[in-house]
């Protein structure tokens, strides 16, 4: 059975990403855990070397698990009340430990071998502490599995439209199959597409173009497949009138460093995409894209 990592601080984006997950994770036959990192040192001494104390410790640890108890029996009693066949309810379990989140999440995902992290954007200029400032690059440079991006007050529908961002790249085929491969859950459509800036030479891109897809119908079988090239001068530009115009559910992107795709994944770039995106964003690590 496959397990989706669900991190959480209990704020509204975050239970929202889970109620988005519990969904998405009856779908797709998957189990979910939810995990907390707890804002206190594992390791850290206090003035004059003195040791955190046990006491406190599992003082924050019991108040976690009991808050964490309490998201999963609210996100069942929602689940059910959306739901009439109760028996499909999803396997869920808690864990909390201390730590950074990029740690925690780490640890969890290397003991429970989920194969991809869901968590909640929080706004329109600003992102849940999980994927915010230095966490969020450390920890989409640090997983090694897809990280799913929720927007807020985003509810669940069955997902009809998947667009990956290309740069026709040939390995981007494996991409494509790891999106088929989820798409197969939703019978979803997938469309490919490619931000051209203006003025790029026609006939060299259209070149370009026809040899990757003549890849992708030679070594993907999945009828549901179509391509769309964007113009725009910027990336973040055309992705984000893809989003908001290309009747889309779900946008795919990969996460390469010193790739143009990379500047959409941190700093201002990533904060300007969250200011429009109103859909999830599934960022796939290098090299690793799983079977789902």
């Amino acid at each position: 059975m496959k397990t989706f990592l669900i991190p959480t601080d209990f704020s509204t984006p975050s239970k929202n990403a889970s109620r988005y997950a519990i969904h998405f994770a009856k779908r797709m036959n998957a189990k979910i855990i939810l995990c907390n990192a707890m804002d206190i040192p594992a390791h850290a001494t206090l003035p004059h070397e003195f040791a955190w104390p046990l006491e406190g410790h599992y003082s924050v640890y019991k108040q976690t698990q009991e808050e964490l108890t309490l998201m999963e029996r609210e996100l069942i009693r929602e689940f059910s009340e959306k739901d009439s066949d109760t028996s499909m309810v999803p396997e869920i379990s808690r864990c909390c430990d201390s730590g950074s989140v990029t740690e925690v999440v780490g640890k969890t995902l290397e003991q429970d071998k989920a194969e991809l992290v869901i968590v909640g954007l929080s706004g329109a200029d600003s992102i849940s502490k999980f994927v915010l400032g230095s966490n969020s690059r450390k920890l989409i440079d640090s997983v090694k599995v897809p990280i799913l991006l929720v927007p807020p007050a985003f509810s669940f529908a069955p997902i009809k439209k998947i667009a990956f961002a290309t740069d026709l790249s040939m390995s981007d085929i494996d991409v494509i199959y790891s999106i088929v491969s989820l798409a197969r859950y939703f019978n979803a459509e997938i469309l490919i597409s490619h931000v051209s800036p203006d003025g790029t030479e026609k006939d060299c891109k259209e070149q370009e173009v026809a040899e990757f897809l003549n890849e992708v119908t030679c070594k993907v079988n999945y009828p549901k497949i179509y391509y769309r090239d964007l113009r725009n001068k910027k990336v973040v530009g055309g992705l984000g009138w893809l989003t908001e115009n290309g009747m889309i559910d779900m946008l795919v992107m990969v996460h390469r460093r010193n790739h143009f795709h990379d500047k959409l994944i941190s700093g201002s770039y990533t904060q300007k995409l969250a200011k429009h995106i109103t859909i999830p964003l599934l960022v796939m690590p290098h090299e690793y894209y799983p079977v789902f």
